[in-house]
């Protein structure tokens, strides 16, 4: 066990022949006392601080888990979220080439049916066309006709009963 600045006051030596001189030692063990206590008191001092530090530091090592811990979770919460997003995105794409797809037909298929329509318009127009040139013709060979005077007699004739051939 430690010696007490107690146990050094209340020390006394044996005296012999030609000691110590008692006075030097009792100044001596004074100093020695007001020393050692001045030791104890910054030892006591420093075991409060290591302590109060000590406690700060599990404080502060508590706090420290919870943040890895928080940064741990919020890592994952992260990449749920770049997960999530990717999948997102990809169903986005997908759903956006199924339109395009949808679209491209769509206008593939009016394409296809729009230039079936325009054959349609040119057979149409063809015929139209012919049909009217045999008409003009039939019409031009009708007025070269000699046939032409005898109709009109005819026709004259028909309105004027009177009027014979």
């Amino acid at each position: 066990m430690p010696l007490t600045p107690l146990d050094i006051h209340n020390k006394e030596f044996n005296k012999g022949f030609r000691g110590y001189d008692e006075d030097e030692v009792n100044e001596f063990l004074d100093q020695v006392i007001k020393d050692y206590e001045q030791v104890i008191r910054e030892k006591k001092e420093l075991e409060n601080r290591v302590q109060e530090l000590t406690e700060k530091i599990g404080h502060f090592t508590s706090i420290e888990e919870t943040l890895n811990k928080s940064i741990l979770i919020a890592q994952e919460a992260g990449e749920e979220v770049k997960r999530n997003a990717q999948k997102e995105a990809k169903l986005i794409i997908k759903e956006a080439e199924k339109n395009a797809d949808r679209i491209i037909n769509e206008a593939l298929s009016k394409s296809r049916k729009i230039a079936i329509d325009i054959e349609e318009l040119k057979k149409q127009s063809k015929v139209f066309r012919t049909r009217f040139k045999m008409l003009i013709e039939a019409q031009l060979e009708m007025l070269d006709n000699d046939d032409w005077d005898h109709l009109m007699e005819y026709e004259v004739s028909a309105l004027d009963p009177r009027i014979e051939d």
